[in-house]
């Protein structure tokens, strides 16, 4: 059994999600867990795991120097096809392996299903360019945004649609990288 599949059957016998293993510099070995149900990772379930891991990689004869467990955070990278379904209707940064319309950097809103109906392949409703310092629409997600010219809208669009300009199709094939775009209110907790 390859490192890989110990580490992912050792987390999911103990009901949890694996999102990600990197094997980093100096030997550090970083799992990152998630709860399916979208229950928050606590330390206690990160402790659990560690445990779990050790015992496994000295069973399995894996070496590692150091081993970090921790939730996947705000930014929670996607990675399988499973992800993809279960965070649709969310806003994402996609970072492709080669540049689309000169960008490789995207932001926009994961649609349900693709637009092209292919199996293993995704579509995100783009958002407008971001402005950046430069002009030229190719500042950072994020960037202060100029609000874009309607370009061959419907006589009557859907509020959402108004400032989608386009869809993206991809397959994880084409992507480097697929994050959540964090969102933090500390204002609704507070009456």
């Amino acid at each position: 059994m390859s490192a890989a599949q110990a580490i992912d059957t050792a987390v999911t016998s103990l009901g949890l999600e694996l999102v990600e293993v990197e094997h980093l510099p100096r030997g550090l070995l970083r799992v990152t867990i998630d709860h399916a149900d979208g229950a928050p990772v606590t330390v206690e379930d990160c402790e659990r795991v560690t445990r779990q891991l050790q015992y496994v990689f000295e069973v399995e004869n894996v070496d590692y120097g150091r081993l970090e467990v921790s939730s996947p955070g705000l930014d929670r990278p996607l990675r399988k096809a499973e992800d993809f379904v279960r965070f649709a209707g969310l806003e994402i940064d996609v970072v492709l392996r080669v540049p689309f319309q000169g960008r490789k950097k995207y932001r926009g809103v994961l649609l349900e299903r693709s637009q092209d109906d292919e199996p293993g392949r995704f579509s995100v409703a783009l958002s407008p360019p971001e402005v950046g310092a430069k002009g030229k629409g190719k500042g950072k997600p994020g960037a202060a945004n100029k609000k874009p010219k309607a370009v061959g809208a419907p006589v009557a669009p859907k509020a959402e649609e108004q400032d989608v300009l386009s869809v993206m199709n991809f397959s994880l094939a084409e992507v480097r990288d697929v994050r959540l775009v964090p969102v933090v209110d500390f204002g609704s907790s507070r009456k």
